[in-house]
Formats: structure tokens, C-alpha cells, sequence
């Protein structure tokens, strides 16, 4: 998908060389780092996927391509291009607004842009394509367009509500790859302006105490228009709240930014210039709240009136700290890595250079061993091994030979292996770290058997975190088995971020500093209710946010107790604060869908189900149980009070409205079959297999005589040759046939005559 997409861009690249500017100028030349170089060996097509919120012409007729203020002279041009090219838009207005809150560790990001149809002549149209890569593990949130008279708004509908709007066009968007969200607008006319606001939520990086939020917003220059044309205005507004009471240190931002106002643990930033090039670089933003050691709070957010649930709003939230001397628990580590015929290639071998990494990050002290599964189960070791030199090479020549991609999945015998391993500890923290990419029959079985082995050993209980690869495997079940573990989950949707990905994963996971992590006081609480069934272990690598909903009235302070690495125990003060600044609902929401959908999905609950269709409606967010789709209005049907706000008023009848269902926004529950057949498209960036009607048809020695003598580059090309061409080989290969039966015809009346 990913090389089709960069393919069609290169294709339009080549299209605006049709293109007079203003006063004869001829179009700007591609950047140097857009053209393609076949020996770059990070892949040249990489260079071509937007790095920045980009808008696209989709053109079908190369003919209609023509600056639509200045017409020139152009030699026609025959045919239509199949699959259509992507021409970059020129952009004439851009304004990034960021929100971060510390302390659940998450942006809320938005985008308003300007573009401007320059290739396409006035008396043309074609689709346009608006594409926006999110930030880190980012979630869109929504996204409004304005062409002309028409707007575009997505808006997120009950599956099991039929009633609620008319699908009646093509599919409006989808993922292009896990972070890289793309909206299709039809035909817009060329010389037309579209304005564009998209919004999405990201989580924060963090690191030794620090907080950062990075997000794409790098520009290609060839989409700067003129500068004696249109003038160029930039604008970056962010906003941070800590969530405490404590002096907020800035590290470090990309672009000039200026403190505009300081209200307590709440900063407002703004640049804003005419500028000659749009930006050439990521916006990034640094920062630390001061705190020497463990510290966290608890806010707490009065629910409203729209609101899905009537109780009170809580999240706790628990800061690592920079402390350096802070010891990290010693490890006992087992990876239990699927190797099933689907992995094959790019996944395992991605999975086999991580595993690289993560086993150089143990230190002398930790133990491990490493478990392969398909329909057979392999060891690297019958007992953990002391983590050394020796055994950390004799693991990577033994991954070598044994990372082979063969037959099926059964992924409840590795983990009961991985926790026998893990009975005797020695004293190390039990760590499970379960990689797959696939689904199973028994995944229900499965969580409700391993949360009863680990209730049977208390506190000395294995963590277990797990990693989903590509989209056939149910990464609700993955994210309850890690809930259960009281470990982390994460996932990766195409093979070019699996090593990041797994690394900051397994970096999270093996970095906990307090164990067993209680709260007092809510024994106070009625109806008191967690989104995670189980409070995981507190990383130094990642701050801890636990958020539910509850009735009564909370203390001012709350205690978090836990075991250190020394097995001593400590108390965390946190005090409650009843916010206003913070939209806890809108930050939290995509957190508590996620762990909502899994409870729902475990326990086959329709209640649950029901609670994440609201959550979901509420926040315009989807989920397994409703679809975001693109709602197309007339402005002309708006009063213009409304229109002043650009903000369309509610249609009254469904039927008026026109909607385009957005796809591959959420990940499914897995696909058993797939699974078993060992497919391997479950990654966006691989393909599928062409397969040939002629080859399905063929049996016996036929096919395997032209699985061995025709070229797959010459049935493409016979596939696409015109009708002429057809009927003269089409002819040619009757005569030879018709030559071919008359020596059969001779040589068996020879015969006979003999």
C-alpha cells in the first residue's frame, strides 16, 4: 500500500512539469530528497509518503492538468492513467493547535490547513485526497472539510442503527498505514480552495523525567506556492498542563515559540509568522515537571450532562521521576515468540533483530530463555540461563536456526511452559513477553485459565506483556491477557515500525521500579469502578495512569503503597484535585475504550458493549461496535448564523444526508481462518499473492508447465493490450494451433498407411 501510494505521487510529480506559473516560471524542482535513488537502502519510495498533513489531486485524465489561472498551450494526451497519479496541492495557510496533559501522558492535536487545486484546469474536477500522519500510538478524533458550497464532517454511528444516515457514496477514507490518516473529498474543481481541520490524539513521549510531544511537520518544498503570489502565514499554538503543583522546566522546542501566559501548573505558547517556506522539520516540544522521585496525584473531573455515565470521573496518575539511584528489579525473562508460517520474512525477521537488542539490554544478574511456537514448541534452554556473554551469543546463533516461519499457532502451551519455567525465579522479578500474529480459538479460555495460575501464586506472579503483529490477530485478547499480567501491550500494524515499536515496548516493561501497587481510601468510595481490572507496575520508563468512574465524596489526600527492588515498601502522598483546565472525558476516552472493549469482548457482555457504543458516539471516536463515516451538507441549507461559524446545522431527515464509510480505523477481533491458512497480508506494506484466473483453472501437468514456461510480466501485459492487438495474436496463435493439429492429422495417416 505504502509503495502504491508513493508511486502515484511520483507520477504526479511528473505531471506538474505540464504546469506554467505565473510570468512563465516553470513549477519548482522536487526536493532533492524526493527523487528516487535505487541504491538508497533505506528505500527510496519512503521519501514520498507525506511527512506533514498533505493534500492530493487524484488524477485519472493527464489531459486535465493545466494551471487553472493561466492556461497554456498543451499537446493532448491520450488515455487515463490506472491507478491514478497524486499531485501534491500547493498550501496557502497552515495553524497547529497541541494540547498535552502530563499527567495522563497524552496531546490532543489539531491541524487547520488551506490548499488550493493549482494543477487541474477551471473546467475540471477529480477527487482530492487529504492526508495527515499522527503522531506517536496517535487515534483520530475527527475532521471537517470545506470546499465551495459543500462541507465534509465525519461523524461516528451506531453499527446496529440502520436509521441513522443513508450510505449512499463510495468509501470517504481510510488508514493508509497504522499513524497515516487519509480523507477522500469528491470532485473538486480546479482553481478551488479546501480548507481542511483534523484532529487526533497521540501519547506523549517520555524519558529520564522528561516529557515530549512530536509531531509531523515536515513540508515538501514544492508544496510552497509562489511568494509574490500568496502570502504564507504559519501558526503554532500549544498548550501544557502538568496536572501538579509543581514548577514546570522547558527542554527544548523545534520551532520559536513564545511563552504568552503562566496560570499554575498551566503554560500557553504561541508562534505565529509570515514565512517564506513552510516547515522543513518535525514540531517538537520538551519539557519536565520538577520532581526528584516518585510523586503523582489524583484529579478528578464532575461528569456532565451529556455525559454517558453519571458518576464521578477520576484518574490517578504516578510520576517515575529522574531519580537515578532508583534500582530497577532484577529479571527473570521468557519470550515466547510465534514462528508460525505467517511470520515468515520481513515479521520474523524484524522480530529476530529486536530480539537482538532486548536481550543486549539484560545486565549481569537478570536470567532468560527464549521459547518458539507454531504447532511445535522449541527451547532455547530446559531452565532460565544467567545472563552473559556466552549465553546471550550461544541465544542469537540458536534465534539463527530456530527463527524458522512453519506451520500453525497454539499459544496456550508456550505461556504454561514460560510460567513452569518461571516457578523458581531466583528472586527476579517473573517477566513473560509474548510476541504473535495470530488468532486463536481459545482465547477466552485462555485469559480465564492463565488469571487463575496467576492468582495461585499472589504477589510472586508472572507479568506478562504482549505484542500483536499485523491485523489477523485479536489485539482485545492480547490487551486482556496484558491487563491480567499487569503488563504492557502494544502492537504494530506494518513491518517498517515492528524493531521501534517492540523496543519501546519490551524498554517499558523490563524497567519497573514498584511492584504491587495498592491505593487505600477507596474503601470509601461507592460504586467505585477501574477501567483496568489490575493496577500495573510502575516503569521507569513510562508514568502509570489508572482512570474509572465513582459516587461519593474523595478525601483530599490518597496513599499509592508498593515494594521497591529491595523488597522495602513505599508510600506515595497524592493529593486530589478537582480540575476545570483538563477535559479528562476527551483525553481518557480512546484509554478507556480500549480497555472497556476487551472486558466486553471476554466476557460477552452486551451492557459493556453497549457502554463503549455511547463512550465511543460521545467522544467521535470509533470503535468495534460503531464506524466513524463522512457526512456530506449543502452550505446553502445553513442559516447564516451558522454559516458565520462554518458549523452545518442538522439535516432533518436522514435521508438527505450523504455519507462515506471510513475504513481501517480499528483493529477487529482477530481472523481465526486467516490465521490457519498462515496468510501473511495481515501487515498493510506486504501483498497478497497475485493469482491468476488462468493458473486457478489449469490442473495436473498443464499447470505445472506453465507455472514453468509463462511469464508473469507477458499475462500482465497481455491483460492490458487493446482490442487490435488482441484479435491480430489471437489469430496468430489459431494458425499455429491449426498447424500444429494438421502434422498430428500426417503423421497418424502415415502411420495407418504403414
Amino acid at each position: 500500500m505504502e509503495e502504491g501510494f508513493a508511486r502515484a505521487v511520483e507520477d504526479g510529480l511528473k505531471l506538474t512539469k505540464r504546469l506554467v506559473l505565473p510570468g512563465g516560471v516553470p513549477p519548482p524542482r522536487p526536493h532533492a530528497g524526493m527523487e528516487r535513488d535505487p541504491v538508497a537502502a533505506a528505500g527510496p519510495l519512503q521519501h514520498l509518503l507525506p511527512a506533514a498533513p498533505m493534500a492530493y489531486a487524484v488524477v485519472l485524465d493527464p489531459g486535465a492538468v493545466d494551471n487553472p489561472d493561466v492556461p497554456s498551450y498543451q499537446p493532448h494526451v491520450y488515455g487515463r492513467l490506472d491507478p491514478p497519479a497524486l499531485i501534491p496541492l500547493q498550501m496557502r495557510e497552515v495553524e497547529l493547535r497541541v494540547y498535552c496533559a502530563a499527567a495522563c501522558a497524552t496531546a490532543e492535536v489539531a491541524v487547520r490547513a488551506r490548499w488550493w487545486v493549482h494543477c487541474l484546469t477551471r473546467s475540471r474536477a477529480c477527487d482530492c485526497r487529504v492526508v495527515v500522519p499522527m503522531g506517536h500510538q496517535g487515534s483520530i478524533l475527527g475532521a471537517e472539510v470545506t470546499v465551495g458550497k459543500r462541507s465534509y464532517n465525519t461523524h461516528v454511528i451506531d453499527v446496529e442503527d440502520n436509521s441513522a444516515v443513508k450510505i449512499a457514496m463510495p468509501e470517504g477514507g481510510e488508514l493508509l498505514k497504522q499513524e497515516l490518516f487519509s480523507l477522500t473529498i469528491p470532485q473538486v474543481g480546479g482553481g478551488e480552495d479546501i480548507f481542511a481541520t483534523i484532529r487526533w490524539s497521540q501519547k506523549l513521549l517520555y524519558d529520564n523525567g522528561q516529557f515530549s510531544v512530536e509531531i509531523p511537520f515536515r513540508f515538501p518544498q514544492f508544496v510552497n506556492p509562489l511568494p509574490k503570489v500568496f502570502m504564507k502565514k504559519e501558526k503554532i499554538q500549544l498548550t501544557v498542563n502538568s496536572g501538579l503543583s509543581k514548577e514546570v522546566l522547558l527542554q527544548g522546542t523545534s520551532h520559536p515559540l513564545k511563552e504568552k501566559s503562566r496560570q499554575g501548573e498551566k503554560l500557553f505558547f504561541l508562534h505565529e509568522a509570515v514565512v517564506e517556506n513552510w516547515s522543513s522539520k518535525d514540531f517538537t516540544f520538551a519539557y519536565s515537571v520538577y520532581s526528584g522521585d516518585l510523586s503523582g496525584g489524583v484529579l478528578v473531573q464532575p461528569s456532565t450532562l451529556r455525559d454517558y455515565d453519571d458518576r464521578d470521573m477520576f484518574c490517578i496518575f504516578l510520576l517515575p521521576g529522574n531519580n537515578v539511584n532508583r534500582k530497577v528489579f532484577k529479571k527473570a525473562v521468557v519470550f515466547i515468540v510465534d514462528t508460525s508460517g505467517s511470520m515468515q520474512r520481513k515479521p520474523l525477521e524484524n522480530v529476530k533483530n529486536f530480539m537482538s537488542t532486548a536481550l543486549a539490554d539484560l545486565v549481569q544478574g537478570d536470567y532468560f530463555n527464549i521459547i518458539t511456537f507454531n504447532d511445535e514448541l522449541h527451547s532455547f534452554s530446559s531452565c532460565l540461563e544467567k545472563v552473559n556473554e556466552k549465553t546471550i551469543e550461544n541465544a542469537i546463533e540458536w534465534m539463527n536456526l530456530n527463527f524458522v516461519a512453519q506451520s500453525g499457532t497454539d499459544i496456550m502451551h508456550p505461556l504454561s511452559e514460560a510460567m513452569a519455567l518461571l516457578s523458581n525465579s531466583h528472586d527476579a522479578l517473573p517477566q513473560i513477553y509474548l510476541v504473535t500474529d495470530g488468532s486463536v480459538d481459545d482465547e477466552r479460555n485462555i485469559c480465564h485459565t492463565v488469571k487463575t495460575q496467576l492468582m495461585s501464586r499472589g504477589s510472586k506472579s508472572p507479568r506478562i506483556s504482549s505484542f500483536g503483529l499485523g491485523s489477523y490477530c485479536n489485539h482485545y485478547f492480547l490487551r486482556m491477557l496484558a491487563s491480567i499480567g499487569k503488563g504492557h501491550y502494544d502492537a504494530a500494524l506494518d513491518t517498517a515500525s515492528i524493531e521501534v515499536r517492540m523496543l519501546q515496548w519490551f524498554q517499558k516493561a523490563s524497567s519497573t521500579i514498584v511492584t504491587n501497587i495498592s491505593i487505600d481510601a477507596l474503601e470509601h468510595i461507592q460504586e467505585f469502578e477501574v477501567d483496568s481490572e489490575y493496577i500495573p507496575d510502575i516503569s521507569a520508563k513510562y508514568p502509570l495512569c489508572v482512570s474509572g468512574r465513582y459516587n461519593g465524596k474523595l478525601p483530599e489526600t490518597l496513599t499509592a503503597k508498593g515494594h521497591l527492588a529491595d523488597m522495602s515498601e513505599i508510600s506515595i502522598e497524592l493529593k486530589v484535585q478537582h480540575i476545570k483546565d483538563i477535559p479528562l472525558d476527551k483525553v481518557l476516552a480512546k484509554q478507556q475504550m480500549d480497555l472497556l472493549t476487551a472486558k466486553a469482548w471476554l466476557s460477552e457482555n452486551n451492557q459493556l458493549e453497549r457502554k463503549v457504543v455511547k463512550l465511543s458516539i460521545q467522544n467521535s471516536i470509533p470503535s468495534e461496535y460503531t464506524r466513524m463515516v463522512v457526512l456530506q451538507t449543502s452550505l446553502d441549507k445553513i442559516d447564516p448564523a451558522q454559516q458565520a461559524k462554518k458549523k452545518p446545522t442538522k439535516q432533518s431527515s436522514p435521508d438527505e444526508l450523504s455519507a462515506a464509510p471510513l475504513r481501517g480505523l480499528t483493529h477487529g477481533f482477530g481472523d481465526v481462518a486467516a490465521t490457519r491458512e498462515n496468510l501473511t497480508t495481515g501487515f498493510g506494506d506486504i501483498k497478497a499473492p497475485e493469482k491468476f484466473e488462468l493458473f486457478e483453472k489449469a490442473a495436473g501437468c498443464c499447470s505445472r508447465m506453465a507455472d514453468c514456461c509463462c511469464c508473469m510480466c507477458f499475462i500482465k501485459a497481455c491483460s492490458k493490450m487493446n482490442d487490435r492487438c488482441a484479435i491480430v495474436l489471437t489469430q496468430a496463435c489459431g494458425a499455429l494451433a491449426c498447424l500444429g493439429c494438421f502434422e498430428c492429422c500426417s503423421a497418424l495417416c502415415c502411420g495407418q498407411s504403414d
